[in-house]
């Protein structure tokens, strides 16, 4: 197989692998962990960027205080609790980047 050939074969191998990329994000609620206390300051940003995302996507951004052990909590729901699916979310900050 000559050069020309395999570079067609790979132009229309990616071509179709893209249109598995074009589905429809999201189309269901997307749920927002703030691992910190109602009325913060990072509660108040995860709220703030969640009605961007909302008016941006056109689908709910749920906001979910999970509380304690200086963000831990929300952040190990997060990793092992949620779906690897994409629509959850975790807000963090230089709490996560210091206890990883």
């Amino acid at each position: 197989m000559n050069a020309t050939a395999r570079f067609g074969f790979l132009s229309m191998a990616l071509l179709g692998a893209c249109s598995a990329w074009a589905q429809d994000y999201p189309n269901k609620t997307v749920r927002m962990i703030v691992p910190f206390a109602p009325g913060g300051a990072t509660d108040v940003l995860g709220r703030l960027v969640g009605q961007k995302l909302y008016e941006r996507w056109g689908q709910i951004v749920l906001v979910d205080n999970r509380v304690g052990a200086s963000g831990n909590i929300g952040a190990e729901f997060v990793a092992k609790s949620a779906a690897p699916d994409g629509y959850t979310l975790l807000v963090a900050g230089a709490p996560h980047a210091i206890n990883m």
